[in-house]
């Protein structure tokens, strides 16, 4: 029986006349790492709020850990939303020491080793001279220091440089996999939700618009395969007298370029058969859509349905 985490169902929350999130049903598997997507203002952060119990819900329903959650639910969940907030004053080490206490669960040792996983470890500067890398990181690290069974992490990666993010993914990775903490996160670098997400559910205009599986991404993305060709033209009577549609199965896209659609695991017979009708064939290039081609085009389509 699958375990989740997380659900909501027909989560909604007003602000007066407007509506932020509308009737969001979600469901987040123990141990699998949920990316959320969705442009500013789509409603992601005020879903994570209302998770958290930081904002209320004008409607709906929300279930943690298979439970109406209580004040014990969120000790167990760790998270970042918006930016983090520390003691200017103090180390990284100093914040984490206080957090720590109020949790009742101090341990000098425990801290040095989450700085370390972060990379912050033996830096003596005051929060307050961090830059917002490393600002990002400190928050990172007072999210899982308590080993909570829940990560919602709203744009934890902000601020960070390549090394920085490759770390942070490294390490929700692990914490997925051999803690079984189950992460929620929302980022704009649409990439890194690709590489770390095992669901990806896209919000827009505070609407839930889709959810998949990655494989069930792989089936979504649109393929194609570009053939650059000396006439354009010719080529595509040449595939319409093989029984291929313009527009439906290929397009021309000038000056010298055939988008082929369909029939891709053809594409070696299809050169074959340009070559015999005389056109040089310079090249066949086949392409996948990336999540951010996808992510444009079904908020398009969401636009172009709504208009």
């Amino acid at each position: 029986m699958t375990e989740y985490v997380i659900e909501t169902e027909n989560l909604t929350k007003k602000y007066k006349d407007k509506t932020v999130v509308n009737n969001i049903n979600m469901k987040v598997e123990k141990g699998k790492i949920y990316g959320l997507l969705g442009k500013n203002g789509a409603g992601k952060t005020t879903t994570m709020r209302m998770l958290l119990n930081m904002a209320a819900k004008t409607s709906g329903k929300i279930i943690l850990f298979g439970n109406i959650p209580n004040n014990n639910t969120y000790r167990k969940i760790g998270s970042i939303i918006e930016t983090p907030g520390f003691y200017e004053n103090l180390t990284a080490e100093e914040n984490l020491k206080i957090i720590s206490k109020i949790r009742g669960n101090y341990s000098k040792e425990k801290i040095r080793e989450i700085l370390s996983t972060v990379s912050l470890n033996d830096n003596n500067k005051k929060y307050g001279d961090f830059s917002l890398g490393m600002k990002q990181r400190l928050g990172i690290a007072a999210a899982i220091m308590h080993k909570p069974e829940l990560l919602i992490l709203d744009e934890p990666i902000n601020g960070l440089d390549p090394i920085g993010i490759k770390k942070i993914r490294h390490l929700l990775k692990r914490l997925s996999r051999e803690n079984s903490t189950t992460i929620l996160i929302s980022s704009h670098i649409l990439s890194e939700i690709e590489n770390i997400a095992d669901i990806i559910g896209v919000m827009d205009n505070g609407q839930l618009i889709t959810e998949l599986t990655k494989e069930e991404l792989n089936t979504q993305l649109n393929k194609r395969v570009i053939f650059e060709v000396s006439d354009p033209k010719k080529s595509g009577r040449v595939l319409e007298r093989i029984g291929l549609q313009k527009d439906s199965d290929y397009k021309i896209k000038e000056p010298d370029t055939i988008y082929l659609y369909s029939n891709m695991d053809l594409r070696d017979r299809i050169n074959e058969i340009f070559v015999k009708n005389d056109i040089k064939v310079k090249g066949i290039i086949p392409c996948e859509e990336n999540l951010e081609e996808y992510f444009t085009r079904i908020i398009n389509q969401e636009t172009e349905l709504a208009a």
